[in-house]
């Protein structure tokens, strides 16, 4: 049985948010030109690999800029990264992004999780969901790929929930604890409708748009996690 989200009361003084305007929040996958709806193959390993850009220590800005980087260097099948290799995903592919930090760090990862998803699901992200008892074990099985944790899988998962019937992951603790503080009620909404997961992309947005504002100090940290 899914749990319940519990919004609770918002704060008496909890920020202003346009509710109609939250529901209508472009999906992530949007953002980068992947229609999840197709339910492809294509489309699903380019959601897959701009979620492992996005689910590591780097800002938002830089892993759309590298994930755009391997769309114009046509690096979007696990075959395609595979055969560029360690040296030409490290520059010019992460450089171009300025994903540099991690740059060496994430090459290494993202080739064996194209080689795992190659050796164990014939490369089709659409097998390792056929393959899944039910969501705990789809998030499992995500989990196993090389780098990918509890953050990335999520990240991937939640902008499937619509599309993917296994595809449920519970909300991360910031959607709910942003909820709360715009008052924004989730269990208003269904958990597996696209609103939902607009919302979702909403709210996170919202909490980026806010962290950009502030100095580095007020963050505590440059390149904390990001969800």
């Amino acid at each position: 049985m899914r749990a319940k989200i519990r919004a609770g009361r918002p704060p008496r003084e909890a920020g202003s948010l346009d509710t109609a305007a939250l529901e209508r929040s472009p999906l992530y996958s949007e953002e980068l030109g992947i229609d999840l709806g197709k339910g492809t193959d294509a489309a699903l390993f380019r959601w897959f690999l701009a979620s492992a850009l996005m689910g590591g220590r780097i800002s938002e800005a830089t892993a759309k800029n590298t994930y755009r980087s391997f769309v114009r260097h046509r690096l979007t099948s696990p075959k395609a990264i595979l055969k560029a290799g360690w040296d030409f995903l490290v520059n010019p592919v992460m450089r171009e992004g300025h994903y540099i930090r991690y740059d060496e760090s994430k090459s290494t990862k993202l080739l064996r999780d194209c080689q795992k998803l190659i050796d164990d699901y014939g490369g089709r992200l659409s097998q390792v969901r056929d393959k899944a008892s039910d969501a705990r074990d789809l998030e499992r099985r995500l989990d196993d790929f090389y780098g990918v944790g509890p953050v990335t899988t999520n990240i991937f998962l939640r902008e499937l929930r619509p599309f993917w019937e296994k595809s449920d992951p519970e909300p991360l603790p910031v959607v709910k604890e942003l909820a709360l503080r715009y008052g924004v009620d989730l269990e208003r909404y269904d958990r597996k409708s696209l609103v939902f997961a607009r919302i979702e992309a909403g709210l996170i947005r919202r909490r980026h748009e806010t962290r950009a504002r502030l100095p580095p100090k007020a963050t505590g940290r440059r390149n904390a996690p990001r969800r």
